[in-house]
């Protein structure tokens, strides 16, 4: 059985399987988050049993992508096993402050048809201690403070639900990354099942929907594995989140490609679907750097989506894609060192 990491722990299992006081282990766990810890949270002795109990390794940093004009910093991460993973330091508008935007799986089995993750086909999934050592590492690096996490990189939250959850629960601990839960974001394409189980456990993180169209058969086309689950079951899935969340405004995400989603029946049907709820809408721009792959939409084709979408009485945000002259989005830094 491999060895449990560090970075995975929440005191109590230090307390119990350590035998450390509650307050020892609390500083073991601040100390190993510190970005400068204490020379000595805990005696010498218990120092040693730590270190013989749990691994304490880090993901090797394989390359930085950082983009002057919009400071957005994108990571590649290689794990012990040779995996490839990404994260993205993302600025917010507050300056000095930033998100660190984490992957959740080792390409990803949604097979997205706009996405360059969902063509690398899915590895593997993340363990907790990968997600919690990425963040870290950029974290430690940034100038100025990290405020939030957003798991939005490579593969889908909610198909490594487990994991992910340890992760927040490990990001948003006081001795660990002391981010605000309500800081803390899953997106997901829809997994109808683990939405349910999310609002049954209460977390206070929030959900992101990506939506991209709420049109059956479009959606079935862009996103074939998310949706094989059906529209109407999953505006119940997210009914019922939105009917026990504590954050306000449910978030519905939508990749805008030029002729593809932006027409007036896609803005019907998420009125149909979800206009009750009190929604906000973030557009996205498609990132495809394939020959003959999604375009944008244009200037005027987005402005005149996002009129018809005033019908919603939502506020809309058209979200930034940072790095994109780089053809750095999600996957395509893992896809390039593994020739995809």
């Amino acid at each position: 059985m491999p060895q449990p990491h560090l970075l995975a722990q929440l005191p109590e299992s230090f307390v119990a399987d350590l035998g450390l006081t509650l307050d020892e282990a609390r500083r073991l766990m601040a100390a190993t988050f510190d970005a400068r810890p204490p020379k000595h949270p805990l005696s010498k002795a218990k120092r040693a049993a730590v270190e013989q109990a749990y691994d304490s390794a880090r993901l090797e940093l394989v390359e930085r992508v950082e983009n002057e004009r919009d400071r957005f910093v994108k990571y590649l991460f290689r794990s012990p096993d040779g995996a490839l993973s990404e994260a993205v330091r993302i600025p917010l508008e507050k300056p000095g402050r930033f998100s660190v935007c984490l992957s959740s799986q080792v390409g990803c089995a949604m097979q997205c048809e706009f996405c360059a993750t969902g063509r690398l086909g899915l590895t593997r999934n993340l363990e907790t201690w990968e997600m919690v050592s990425a963040f870290l590492q950029v974290r430690d690096e940034a100038p100025g403070r990290v405020v939030g996490a957003v798991f939005q990189g490579q593969g889908e939250p909610l198909q490594n639900y487990d994991a992910v959850i340890r992760a927040a629960q490990v990001l948003s601990h006081p001795c660990g990354g002391r981010i605000s839960g309500r800081s803390i974001t899953l997106s997901t394409v829809g997994l109808a099942p683990q939405i349910r189980r999310f609002a049954a456990e209460r977390h206070p993180y929030r959900l992101i929907i990506s939506l991209t169209s709420a049109i059956e058969e479009r959606r079935r086309r862009l996103l074939p594995v998310a949706g094989r689950v059906s529209l109407e079951e999953l505006s119940r899935a997210v009914h019922e989140y939105a009917a026990v969340a504590k954050h306000g405004r449910l978030t519905l995400a939508m990749v805008l490609m030029a002729g593809v989603n932006t027409d007036a029946a896609e803005v019907a049907e998420i009125q149909r679907l979800f206009g009750d709820l009190d929604l906000r809408i973030n557009l996205i721009d498609v990132n495809d750097a394939r020959p003959g792959g999604f375009e944008r939409a244009s200037d005027a084709e987005r402005k005149a989506f996002m009129n018809a979408l005033q019908v919603l009485q939502a506020p809309i945000v058209r979200r930034y894609s940072g790095g994109v002259e780089k053809h750095a989005a999600c996957g395509m830094l893992a896809a390039e060192r593994l020739g995809s």
